[in-house]
């Protein structure tokens, strides 16, 4: 990303994915016009996948959360974690990892019961080991990707 504007407006929508194009525009100082043109190109390029509501995990009953490390019991078995997990809603992200686990799910659920629940699921569902780190507070996150270079 070479263009400076470009990267102004997703700084700034990185920020707040509701930002109106008005309040885009006089944060890059274009015009309405031009910013919509910028943000439909970024759209249709792929830089822009999508805008999304961020919701407080308490609010929505699920406090808790956790990462868990996954290893295939058997280091044969083809490699479909990912598949075989996805139905599992209380997983919000799935990493491959490099270092001794396959993959670290990220998951929020609302009691520890929940979790260990969830944990037996996942062995079950993927025939793998696991190795939980329990969240105790979370200082930030959804954190902007794109910053702007100061030149």
């Amino acid at each position: 990303m070479d263009d400076a504007v470009d990267r102004s407006i997703l700084a700034a929508i990185s920020r707040d994915g509701r930002a109106t194009l008005a309040q885009l525009s006089d944060a890059v100082g274009l015009s309405v016009s031009a910013v919509q043109s910028r943000l439909r190109r970024l759209e249709t390029r792929g830089v822009i996948t999508g805008y999304r509501a961020v919701l407080d995990p308490e609010q929505v009953g699920a406090p808790l959360s956790a990462f868990i490390e996954i290893t295939p019991l058997d280091p044969a078995q083809p490699d479909d974690a990912p598949d075989r997990l996805q139905h599992l809603s209380a997983i919000e992200a799935c990493h491959s990892i490099a270092g001794d686990a396959s993959y670290m799910l990220f998951v929020r659920v609302a009691t520890p019961r929940d979790l260990e629940e969830l944990v037996r699921d996942i062995r079950l569902a993927a025939n793998v080991n696991t190795r939980t780190t329990v969240v105790l507070q979370t200082y930030y996150e959804h954190r902007p990707i794109v910053t702007v270079t100061q030149g």
